[in-house]
């Protein structure tokens, strides 16, 4: 079963193209996949793009031209949880979009004829995905530079929200999160292309996974921590979950 590992950025995935035995590139969509073997997997790369439509047409295009049959995506997001700090990781139960609002015609947040406003991960898939994280992460710190700063990182399961926004003030994440809460939901991070990937999944009966590492707290500093922490961190994290993940699938 061909198995498709996603990123929106091109650091999120850096590192990953030279585990595959002869790449293949092919031009689809606008876009570049890469196909080929990582420890006897048919895997398929993509970089989605920035954003739910552009993740949305890339998860169909694996689904309908290259016949993949299990998705993960991996990449960054800001921690708005209370116990999500930079330098964690968060495995997704669950995906909804933050900015998703037909009311008065549906419920806040309710994708419209879905009769629901979140949608579950694959729960075997994620499974395996967080006891690769968990392997991952420890074998990925002896790469990093400033290994003090990010050795009480914490590996977390929950509810990440998608929207067309990046969010870069306290206020603004702080409203995110009291929306969310005030409909019952708690909130862990908050990133931009999971929920449609989700959807397109769901609706494909395709199993679909995702792993973030926290970049920021979504706050003011957000666009200033981000490039450097992609490549110091999150990079060099991907690599080493995506490593683990590929044994276990």
């Amino acid at each position: 079963m061909t198995l498709a590992i996603m990123s929106a950025l091109l650091d999120e995935q850096r590192g990953l193209l030279e585990q595959l035995s002869q790449p293949r590139r092919v031009q689809r969509a606008g876009r570049t996949f890469w196909c080929g073997q990582w420890a006897g997997q048919e895997v398929v790369l993509v970089l989605s793009k920035v954003g739910k439509v552009a993740a949305a047409t890339t998860t169909t295009t694996l689904i309908e031209a290259f016949d993949v049959k299990r998705v993960v995506f991996t990449g960054v997001a800001g921690g708005v949880g209370q116990s999500v700090n930079v330098g964690d990781v968060v495995v997704a139960q669950a995906f909804i979009q933050h900015d998703m609002d037909s009311s008065p015609l549906f419920a806040r947040y309710e994708i419209p004829l879905y009769g629901r406003d979140t949608l579950a991960c694959d729960a075997q898939l994620s499974a395996l995905l967080l006891e690769a994280t968990h392997a991952g992460i420890k074998s990925a710190r002896g790469h990093f530079h400033h290994e003090n700063s990010i050795q009480d990182q914490r590996v977390h399961q929950g509810l990440i929200a998608s929207g067309d926004q990046f969010v870069a003030s306290a206020e603004g994440a702080a409203a995110l999160v009291n929306g969310l809460h005030q409909a019952g939901h708690a909130l862990l991070a908050v990133e931009m292309e999971g929920a449609a990937v989700a959807q397109v999944c769901h609706d494909y009966g395709i199993p679909f996974a995702a792993v973030r590492t926290i970049s920021d707290r979504a706050d003011a500093q957000a666009h200033v921590d981000f490039s450097a922490f992609v490549q110091q961190v999150a990079s060099p994290y991907a690599l080493s979950i995506m490593r683990e993940f590929i044994k276990l699938v």
